[in-house]
């Protein structure tokens, strides 16, 4: 099946602490249905001094449901369901349902 999110797309957060917010996504993970988007869930990790790294509190994304992420409209960045279509030259696209533009470039 083909994936309605993917890596680089611009999504909009739906849900949680971070609702309203936009980001990158920067990994898929669809075994287990979830994205971790650049700026969006992000915590604190205690992390252990190694002879590369000084340690201390870290910050890093979490993963996050994929349901609880939009992809972001082209045209207006409001969130958007996505649907396919097939061009004339035989290429299958993802469209925004919304404003009906093309998202894969």
């Amino acid at each position: 099946m083909a994936a309605k999110i993917k890596k680089g797309d611009k999504v909009v957060m739906l849900a949680g602490r971070d609702k309203g917010k936009t980001g990158e996504v920067l990994t898929v993970m669809p075994d287990e249905d979830r994205v971790v988007v650049s700026g969006i869930n992000v915590v604190k990790r205690h992390q252990r001094p190694t002879q590369a790294d000084p340690g201390g509190i870290k910050e890093k994304e979490a993963p996050v449901h994929v349901s609880n992420v939009a992809i972001a409209d082209p045209k207006s960045g409001e969130p958007t369901r996505v649907g396919f279509k097939t061009l004339e030259d035989g290429r299958k696209v993802r469209v925004a349902k919304s404003s009906g533009e093309v998202i894969d470039v």
